[in-house]
């Protein structure tokens, strides 16, 4: 359970880069919010790796880059979770606001990087 809290803990940290940055392309760029959510995941990927690696799981046993294909290839597939259900919210409801499909995205990807995370990528 410690382990969960600690991921939602992160979670929440790759949720503050997502929304922020998102907000940033959405609030001063030309950027339409399907690319600028592309940008926003990748950059709050890089968060998550860096603080799971060193808060929630600690570095696996793997080298660096093994460690880092394995994560990156969770975390696209999260991604993929996270921004199908983003866009086809954003398409199917287009008066719904972004930052609330970000929110609803984000829950449903959360459980299944979790466990992809723990079994993985930083199982022991």
């Amino acid at each position: 359970m410690k382990r969960f809290v600690r991921f939602a803990i992160v979670g929440g940290a790759g949720f503050a880069v997502d929304f922020g940055v998102l907000w940033l392309l959405l609030s001063f760029t030309p950027i339409g919010p399907l690319p600028a959510r592309i940008i926003a995941i990748g950059l709050a990927m890089l968060v998550t790796w860096f603080c799971n690696r060193t808060f929630t799981f600690g570095a696996s046993r793997r080298s660096i880059v093994v460690e880092g294909f394995r994560y990156g290839s969770v975390g696209l597939i999260s991604a993929f979770v996270n921004y199908a259900v983003y866009a086809a919210l954003l398409l199917s409801a287009p008066l719904l606001s972004p930052y609330a499909a970000l929110v609803l995205a984000s829950i449903a990807a959360m459980l299944f990087s979790f466990f992809g995370y723990s079994r993985f990528v930083f199982r022991r």
